[in-house]
C-alpha cells in the first residue's frame, strides 16, 4: 500500500503552476507597471485613522475594547452552530427544534443586555 511517486505528480504540477502564476504576475507588473514617485503623505505611516503624531500616553475609549469583544463573543457563538448542523439529522426534529431555540433566546438575551446597557450607544445623550 505503499504511494508511489506518480499519486504525487498533481499535487507538484499544481504546485508548480500557482508558484509560476504568482511569480509571472510579479515580474509583469515590475516591467510593465506604473513607477510611483515619493510622496511625503502617502509615504506616512496611517494607523487606524488616528493622526500620526499625537502624545505616547493617548487613551483610547473602552467602548472600542468593549464593542470587540462583544464582536468576538457573538462571532464564536456562531461557530457553534456548525457542529450542531453537521448532525442535525441524526437527532429528532423536536429536539433540534427546541435546542436551537434556546441557543438562539440565550444569545438574544445577551444581546438585549448589551443594548439595554447602552453598549452600543457611542455618543453621550443630552
Amino acid at each position: 500500500m505503499g504511494a508511489d511517486l506518480n499519486d504525487y505528480l498533481p499535487i507538484l504540477l499544481v504546485i508548480l503552476i500557482a508558484g509560476g502564476f504568482a511569480a509571472g504576475l510579479i515580474v509583469l507588473s515590475a516591467l510593465i507597471g506604473k513607477k510611483a514617485r515619493g510622496n511625503p503623505v502617502k509615504d506616512s505611516p496611517y494607523e487606524c485613522g488616528m493622526p500620526v503624531i499625537t502624545p505616547a500616553h493617548l487613551r483610547f475609549s473602552v467602548k472600542f475594547y468593549l464593542v470587540a469583544m462583544l464582536f468576538i463573543l457573538f462571532d464564536i457563538e456562531v461557530v457553534f452552530l456548525y457542529p450542531w448542523a453537521v448532525v442535525f439529522d441524526d437527532l429528532p426534529p423536536a429536539l433540534v427544534f427546541v435546542e436551537m431555540l434556546v441557543f438562539i433566546a440565550i444569545l438574544f438575551a445577551g444581546w438585549l443586555y448589551m443594548v439595554k446597557k447602552g453598549v452600543l450607544r457611542w455618543q453621550k445623550d443630552g
